[in-house]
Protein backbone atom coordinates (compact mmCIF):
# COMPACT_ATOMS: atom_id res chain seq x y z
CA UNK A 1 0.00 0.00 0.00
CA UNK A 2 2.73 2.37 1.02
CA UNK A 3 4.46 1.79 -2.46
CA UNK A 4 1.31 2.43 -4.56
CA UNK A 5 0.90 5.71 -2.41
CA UNK A 6 4.40 6.60 -2.36
CA UNK A 7 4.01 5.96 -6.49
CA UNK A 8 0.97 8.22 -6.84
CA UNK A 9 2.95 11.02 -5.01
CA UNK A 10 5.23 10.95 -7.98
CA UNK A 11 3.08 10.88 -10.02
CA UNK A 12 1.60 13.87 -9.10
CA UNK A 13 4.48 15.66 -8.43
CA UNK A 14 5.80 14.89 -12.31
CA UNK A 15 2.85 16.38 -13.48
CA UNK A 16 3.29 19.74 -11.27
CA UNK A 17 6.75 19.97 -12.62
CA UNK A 18 5.19 19.59 -16.65
CA UNK A 19 2.94 22.36 -15.78
CA UNK A 20 5.27 24.74 -14.22
CA UNK A 21 7.76 24.04 -17.38
CA UNK A 22 10.68 23.83 -15.37
CA UNK A 23 12.90 20.54 -14.10
CA UNK A 24 14.18 19.61 -10.31
CA UNK A 25 14.32 22.71 -8.54
CA UNK A 26 15.22 23.06 -4.82
CA UNK A 27 12.11 23.33 -3.71
CA UNK A 28 12.17 19.21 -4.52
CA UNK A 29 12.29 17.31 -1.36
CA UNK A 30 15.38 17.54 -0.01
CA UNK A 31 18.08 15.21 0.98
CA UNK A 32 18.23 15.14 4.67
CA UNK A 33 22.18 15.02 5.41
CA UNK A 34 21.95 15.34 9.06
CA UNK A 35 19.94 14.58 11.86
CA UNK A 36 18.54 18.53 12.33
CA UNK A 37 18.33 18.32 8.30
CA UNK A 38 15.33 15.69 9.06
CA UNK A 39 13.56 16.92 11.24
CA UNK A 40 11.31 19.19 8.50
CA UNK A 41 11.13 15.97 6.63
CA UNK A 42 9.47 14.15 9.72
CA UNK A 43 6.69 17.13 9.44
CA UNK A 44 6.19 16.36 5.84
CA UNK A 45 4.21 13.57 5.19
CA UNK A 46 1.32 15.83 6.99
CA UNK A 47 1.50 18.41 4.31
CA UNK A 48 1.34 15.95 1.91
CA UNK A 49 -1.44 14.10 2.89
CA UNK A 50 -3.96 16.22 0.17
CA UNK A 51 -1.18 15.62 -2.56
CA UNK A 52 -2.12 11.53 -2.09
CA UNK A 53 -6.02 12.14 -2.28
CA UNK A 54 -5.54 14.32 -4.97
CA UNK A 55 -3.03 11.57 -6.95
CA UNK A 56 -5.99 8.48 -6.62
CA UNK A 57 -7.30 9.48 -9.65
CA UNK A 58 -3.93 9.76 -11.57
CA UNK A 59 -3.06 6.57 -13.57
CA UNK A 60 -0.79 5.14 -11.37
CA UNK A 61 2.99 4.66 -11.55
CA UNK A 62 4.15 2.56 -14.28
CA UNK A 63 4.98 -1.23 -13.20
CA UNK A 64 9.33 -1.43 -11.83
CA UNK A 65 9.07 2.19 -11.50
CA UNK A 66 11.35 2.89 -8.88
CA UNK A 67 10.43 6.85 -7.98
CA UNK A 68 9.15 7.82 -5.85
CA UNK A 69 10.10 6.09 -2.78
CA UNK A 70 12.05 7.61 0.67
CA UNK A 71 15.69 5.68 0.56
CA UNK A 72 17.69 5.69 3.54
CA UNK A 73 21.45 5.39 3.32
CA UNK A 74 23.60 4.73 6.51
CA UNK A 75 27.60 4.32 6.29
CA UNK A 76 30.04 3.43 8.79
CA UNK A 77 30.36 6.50 10.64
CA UNK A 78 30.33 10.43 10.12
CA UNK A 79 33.56 12.51 8.88
CA UNK A 80 35.17 9.95 6.39
CA UNK A 81 35.97 11.19 3.09
CA UNK A 82 35.14 8.22 1.51
CA UNK A 83 31.28 7.38 3.37
CA UNK A 84 30.59 11.00 2.09
CA UNK A 85 31.29 10.78 -1.14
CA UNK A 86 29.07 7.32 -1.01
CA UNK A 87 26.16 9.16 0.69
CA UNK A 88 26.71 11.47 -2.36
CA UNK A 89 26.25 8.68 -5.10
CA UNK A 90 23.64 7.63 -3.53
CA UNK A 91 21.65 11.14 -2.91
CA UNK A 92 22.49 11.65 -6.70
CA UNK A 93 20.48 8.22 -7.78
CA UNK A 94 17.68 8.56 -5.58
CA UNK A 95 17.33 12.43 -7.25
CA UNK A 96 17.40 10.63 -10.58
CA UNK A 97 14.52 8.27 -9.55
CA UNK A 98 12.40 11.09 -8.30
CA UNK A 99 12.49 10.02 -5.06
CA UNK A 100 13.64 11.37 -1.23
CA UNK A 101 16.86 10.58 0.49
CA UNK A 102 17.39 10.64 3.93
CA UNK A 103 21.76 10.20 4.47
CA UNK A 104 22.30 8.88 7.93
CA UNK A 105 26.39 9.59 9.35
CA UNK A 106 26.44 8.24 12.86
CA UNK A 107 28.83 10.21 14.61
CA UNK A 108 31.01 6.91 15.61
CA UNK A 109 32.04 3.90 13.83
CA UNK A 110 30.49 1.23 16.42
CA UNK A 111 27.66 -1.30 15.82
CA UNK A 112 25.48 0.51 18.62
CA UNK A 113 25.56 3.78 16.30
CA UNK A 114 24.14 2.76 14.03
CA UNK A 115 21.85 0.74 15.66
CA UNK A 116 20.32 3.85 17.08
CA UNK A 117 20.19 5.51 13.49
CA UNK A 118 18.49 2.14 12.14
CA UNK A 119 15.58 2.11 14.88
CA UNK A 120 15.19 5.85 14.16
CA UNK A 121 14.56 5.27 10.35
CA UNK A 122 11.97 2.30 11.13
CA UNK A 123 10.38 4.85 13.09
CA UNK A 124 10.27 7.35 10.25
CA UNK A 125 8.64 4.54 7.86
CA UNK A 126 11.04 4.58 5.10
CA UNK A 127 10.65 2.52 2.21
CA UNK A 128 14.60 1.05 2.18
CA UNK A 129 17.76 0.98 4.46
CA UNK A 130 21.04 0.90 2.38
CA UNK A 131 23.83 0.23 5.28
CA UNK A 132 27.88 0.03 4.98
CA UNK A 133 27.54 -2.07 8.39
CA UNK A 134 30.10 -1.50 11.05
CA UNK A 135 29.82 -5.08 12.64
CA UNK A 136 28.37 -7.67 10.21
CA UNK A 137 26.24 -9.73 12.60
CA UNK A 138 25.38 -6.72 15.83
CA UNK A 139 23.09 -5.14 13.48
CA UNK A 140 20.93 -8.41 12.63
CA UNK A 141 17.86 -7.53 15.41
CA UNK A 142 17.76 -3.94 13.98
CA UNK A 143 17.49 -4.82 10.89
CA UNK A 144 15.37 -7.51 11.19
CA UNK A 145 12.71 -5.66 12.61
CA UNK A 146 13.01 -3.24 9.94
CA UNK A 147 12.53 -5.69 7.65
CA UNK A 148 9.34 -6.62 9.66
CA UNK A 149 7.79 -3.46 9.11
CA UNK A 150 7.87 -3.67 5.39
CA UNK A 151 10.93 -2.11 4.57
CA UNK A 152 13.52 -3.51 1.95
CA UNK A 153 17.08 -4.14 3.28
CA UNK A 154 20.13 -4.36 1.64
CA UNK A 155 23.79 -3.57 2.63
CA UNK A 156 27.42 -1.60 0.55
CA UNK A 157 30.36 -1.86 0.77
CA UNK A 158 30.50 -4.03 4.46
CA UNK A 159 28.19 -6.65 4.46
CA UNK A 160 25.94 -7.49 7.03
CA UNK A 161 24.56 -10.98 7.54
CA UNK A 162 22.85 -13.18 5.39
CA UNK A 163 19.62 -13.07 7.75
CA UNK A 164 19.83 -9.52 8.12
CA UNK A 165 19.93 -8.35 3.99
CA UNK A 166 18.01 -8.87 1.02
CA UNK A 167 21.31 -8.53 -1.02
CA UNK A 168 24.88 -6.90 -0.63
CA UNK A 169 26.40 -4.08 -2.99
CA UNK A 170 29.84 -4.83 -3.11
CA UNK A 171 32.27 -2.89 -4.56
CA UNK A 172 34.76 -5.91 -6.47
CA UNK A 173 35.15 -10.04 -5.60
CA UNK A 174 36.82 -10.57 -2.20
CA UNK A 175 39.47 -12.63 -4.32
CA UNK A 176 39.98 -10.21 -6.84
CA UNK A 177 40.74 -7.58 -4.05
CA UNK A 178 42.67 -9.95 -2.02
CA UNK A 179 44.97 -11.01 -5.05
CA UNK A 180 45.89 -7.63 -6.28
CA UNK A 181 46.93 -6.32 -3.14
CA UNK A 182 49.09 -9.36 -2.01
CA UNK A 183 50.46 -8.91 -5.56
CA UNK A 184 50.88 -5.75 -4.71
CA UNK A 185 52.93 -6.42 -0.98
CA UNK A 186 54.85 -9.03 -3.41
CA UNK A 187 56.11 -6.36 -5.92
CA UNK A 188 57.16 -3.42 -3.88
CA UNK A 189 59.27 -5.66 -1.61
CA UNK A 190 60.90 -7.27 -4.10
CA UNK A 191 59.03 -11.07 -3.17
CA UNK A 192 60.90 -10.64 0.35
CA UNK A 193 60.52 -9.62 3.78
CA UNK A 194 58.77 -8.11 6.57
CA UNK A 195 55.12 -6.64 6.09
CA UNK A 196 52.30 -5.54 8.00
CA UNK A 197 48.52 -4.85 7.77
CA UNK A 198 46.79 -1.70 9.04
CA UNK A 199 42.81 -1.99 9.18
CA UNK A 200 39.65 -0.37 9.75
CA UNK A 201 37.73 -1.86 12.66
CA UNK A 202 38.56 -5.24 14.15
CA UNK A 203 34.53 -6.13 12.96
CA UNK A 204 34.42 -4.62 9.92
CA UNK A 205 33.02 -7.28 7.45
CA UNK A 206 34.59 -5.95 4.02
CA UNK A 207 38.28 -5.24 5.69
CA UNK A 208 38.12 -8.43 7.04
CA UNK A 209 37.13 -10.67 4.56
CA UNK A 210 40.01 -8.92 2.22
CA UNK A 211 42.71 -9.58 4.53
CA UNK A 212 41.48 -13.40 4.51
CA UNK A 213 41.96 -13.55 1.12
CA UNK A 214 44.71 -12.20 1.01
CA UNK A 215 46.46 -14.81 4.12
CA UNK A 216 44.67 -17.52 1.54
CA UNK A 217 46.27 -16.49 -1.00
CA UNK A 218 49.82 -16.06 0.39
CA UNK A 219 49.44 -19.68 2.27
CA UNK A 220 48.37 -21.21 -1.01
CA UNK A 221 51.33 -20.42 -3.21
CA UNK A 222 55.01 -20.72 -2.66
CA UNK A 223 55.51 -17.52 -4.93
CA UNK A 224 55.05 -15.59 -1.46
CA UNK A 225 57.31 -18.20 0.62
CA UNK A 226 59.70 -15.70 1.40
CA UNK A 227 56.74 -12.88 2.76
CA UNK A 228 56.35 -12.68 6.45
CA UNK A 229 53.09 -11.04 7.97
CA UNK A 230 54.15 -9.81 11.26
CA UNK A 231 50.94 -8.28 12.49
CA UNK A 232 47.19 -7.14 11.56
CA UNK A 233 46.91 -3.74 13.19
CA UNK A 234 43.55 -1.67 13.72
CA UNK A 235 43.38 1.96 13.33
CA UNK A 236 39.81 1.79 13.48
CA UNK A 237 38.54 4.27 10.43
CA UNK A 238 40.24 6.87 13.32
CA UNK A 239 43.24 9.42 11.34
CA UNK A 240 44.58 9.65 14.98
CA UNK A 241 44.43 6.30 15.94
CA UNK A 242 45.99 4.80 12.77
CA UNK A 243 48.50 7.43 12.92
CA UNK A 244 49.41 6.07 16.01
CA UNK A 245 49.10 2.69 14.91
CA UNK A 246 51.62 2.87 12.10
CA UNK A 247 54.12 4.55 14.50
CA UNK A 248 53.71 1.34 16.51
CA UNK A 249 54.73 -0.79 13.53
CA UNK A 250 57.32 1.16 12.34
CA UNK A 251 59.14 0.57 15.98
CA UNK A 252 58.32 -2.58 16.68
CA UNK A 253 59.25 -4.26 13.15
CA UNK A 254 62.70 -2.65 12.12
CA UNK A 255 62.56 -4.69 9.40
CA UNK A 256 59.44 -3.92 8.21
CA UNK A 257 59.20 -3.34 4.13
CA UNK A 258 55.59 -2.26 3.30
CA UNK A 259 52.42 -1.83 4.92
CA UNK A 260 49.21 -3.15 3.34
CA UNK A 261 46.13 -0.66 4.35
CA UNK A 262 42.68 -1.51 3.11
CA UNK A 263 41.03 1.17 4.14
CA UNK A 264 40.96 4.99 2.67
CA UNK A 265 41.23 6.75 6.36
CA UNK A 266 44.35 4.08 7.38
CA UNK A 267 46.14 4.41 3.98
CA UNK A 268 45.84 8.41 4.09
CA UNK A 269 47.58 8.69 7.88
CA UNK A 270 50.05 5.84 6.99
CA UNK A 271 50.97 7.29 3.99
CA UNK A 272 51.26 10.94 5.80
CA UNK A 273 53.61 9.12 8.83
CA UNK A 274 55.98 7.22 6.83
CA UNK A 275 56.38 10.19 4.06
CA UNK A 276 57.10 13.02 7.07
CA UNK A 277 59.89 10.92 8.79
CA UNK A 278 61.90 10.02 5.56
CA UNK A 279 60.84 6.10 6.30
CA UNK A 280 62.26 3.42 4.13
CA UNK A 281 58.80 1.71 4.35
CA UNK A 282 56.82 1.78 1.76
CA UNK A 283 52.57 1.47 1.44
CA UNK A 284 49.96 0.07 -0.53
CA UNK A 285 46.19 -0.33 -0.04
CA UNK A 286 42.74 1.12 -0.99
CA UNK A 287 42.93 5.10 -0.87
CA UNK A 288 41.23 7.79 -1.97
CA UNK A 289 43.02 9.70 -5.12
CA UNK A 290 42.38 13.44 -3.77
CA UNK A 291 43.90 12.42 -0.44
CA UNK A 292 46.60 10.32 -1.34
CA UNK A 293 48.02 12.54 -4.84
CA UNK A 294 50.65 13.82 -2.71
CA UNK A 295 52.47 10.57 -1.33
CA UNK A 296 52.16 8.48 -4.56
CA UNK A 297 55.12 8.23 -6.54
CA UNK A 298 58.28 6.02 -7.65
CA UNK A 299 60.87 7.45 -5.37
CA UNK A 300 62.21 7.56 -2.20
CA UNK A 301 60.25 10.83 -1.40
CA UNK A 302 56.90 9.36 -1.86
CA UNK A 303 55.76 6.31 0.51
CA UNK A 304 53.06 4.96 -1.87
CA UNK A 305 54.51 3.84 -5.29
CA UNK A 306 50.64 2.59 -6.11
CA UNK A 307 47.44 2.02 -4.59
CA UNK A 308 44.06 0.74 -5.89
CA UNK A 309 40.42 1.64 -5.17
CA UNK A 310 36.76 1.94 -7.11
CA UNK A 311 34.88 4.96 -7.34
CA UNK A 312 32.82 5.29 -3.92
CA UNK A 313 30.21 7.51 -5.92
CA UNK A 314 29.43 4.71 -8.10
CA UNK A 315 29.33 2.32 -5.27
CA UNK A 316 26.77 5.00 -3.68
CA UNK A 317 24.94 4.79 -6.67
CA UNK A 318 24.76 1.23 -7.13
CA UNK A 319 23.20 1.03 -3.76
CA UNK A 320 20.30 3.43 -4.59
CA UNK A 321 19.50 1.81 -7.50
CA UNK A 322 19.52 -1.41 -5.98
CA UNK A 323 17.44 -0.08 -2.80
CA UNK A 324 14.75 0.85 -5.62
CA UNK A 325 14.66 -1.83 -7.49
CA UNK A 326 13.81 -3.63 -4.27
CA UNK A 327 11.16 -1.66 -3.39
CA UNK A 328 9.36 -1.69 -6.83
CA UNK A 329 9.68 -5.11 -6.62
CA UNK A 330 11.61 -5.89 -9.79
CA UNK A 331 14.09 -7.21 -7.70
CA UNK A 332 13.77 -9.46 -4.46
CA UNK A 333 17.52 -9.87 -3.89
CA UNK A 334 17.42 -13.92 -5.49
CA UNK A 335 20.70 -14.76 -7.68
CA UNK A 336 19.86 -14.44 -11.43
CA UNK A 337 17.44 -11.53 -10.68
CA UNK A 338 18.65 -8.23 -13.19
CA UNK A 339 17.87 -4.69 -13.35
CA UNK A 340 18.92 -1.92 -15.05
CA UNK A 341 21.09 0.82 -12.95
CA UNK A 342 20.24 3.97 -14.49
CA UNK A 343 22.80 5.18 -16.91
CA UNK A 344 25.38 2.68 -15.01
CA UNK A 345 23.63 -0.06 -17.15
CA UNK A 346 22.90 -3.79 -16.60
CA UNK A 347 23.30 -5.59 -13.11
CA UNK A 348 22.62 -9.28 -11.99
CA UNK A 349 22.50 -10.49 -8.51
CA UNK A 350 25.02 -13.49 -8.14
CA UNK A 351 25.59 -15.85 -5.67
CA UNK A 352 27.66 -14.52 -2.19
CA UNK A 353 30.68 -16.34 -0.46
CA UNK A 354 28.48 -15.75 2.61
CA UNK A 355 26.06 -18.17 1.11
CA UNK A 356 23.71 -15.01 -0.06
CA UNK A 357 23.98 -12.83 -2.94
CA UNK A 358 25.15 -9.69 -3.81
CA UNK A 359 25.98 -7.30 -6.96
CA UNK A 360 29.57 -6.36 -7.84
CA UNK A 361 30.42 -3.03 -8.97
CA UNK A 362 33.35 -3.75 -10.96
CA UNK A 363 36.77 -4.29 -10.32
CA UNK A 364 39.45 -2.46 -8.60
CA UNK A 365 41.38 0.03 -10.06
CA UNK A 366 44.89 1.12 -9.94
CA UNK A 367 46.38 4.44 -9.40
CA UNK A 368 50.13 5.34 -9.83
CA UNK A 369 51.97 8.41 -10.95
CA UNK A 370 50.74 7.76 -14.13
CA UNK A 371 47.35 8.98 -13.83
CA UNK A 372 46.82 10.51 -10.04
CA UNK A 373 46.75 13.97 -11.30
CA UNK A 374 44.00 13.18 -13.05
CA UNK A 375 42.05 11.04 -11.00
CA UNK A 376 42.53 13.66 -7.63
CA UNK A 377 40.15 16.13 -9.18
CA UNK A 378 37.49 13.33 -9.42
CA UNK A 379 37.04 11.82 -6.15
Amino acid sequence: MKKKVLSAILSVAMVATLLAGCGSTAEEAPVAATEEAEAPAEEAPAEEAPAEEASAEEAPAEEGAAGGGTYAFVSKSAGNPFNERQATGFEEAVKDLGGTAIIQHPESATADAQITVIQSLISQGVDSICVAANDENALQAALEEAAAAGIKVCSVDSTVNVASRLTHVNQAGVTEIGQCLMDAVYDITGGEGQWAILSATSQAANQNAWIDSMKEIQAADSKYANLELVEVAYGDDEPQKSTDQTQALLQNYPDLKVICAPTTVGIAAAAKVLQDQGSSVKLTGLGLPSEMAEYIGDDDAHSCPYMFLWNPIDLGRLGAYTSAALVSGEITGAEGDKFTAGDMGDYEIVKAGDGGTEIILGAPFKFDPSNIEEWKEVY
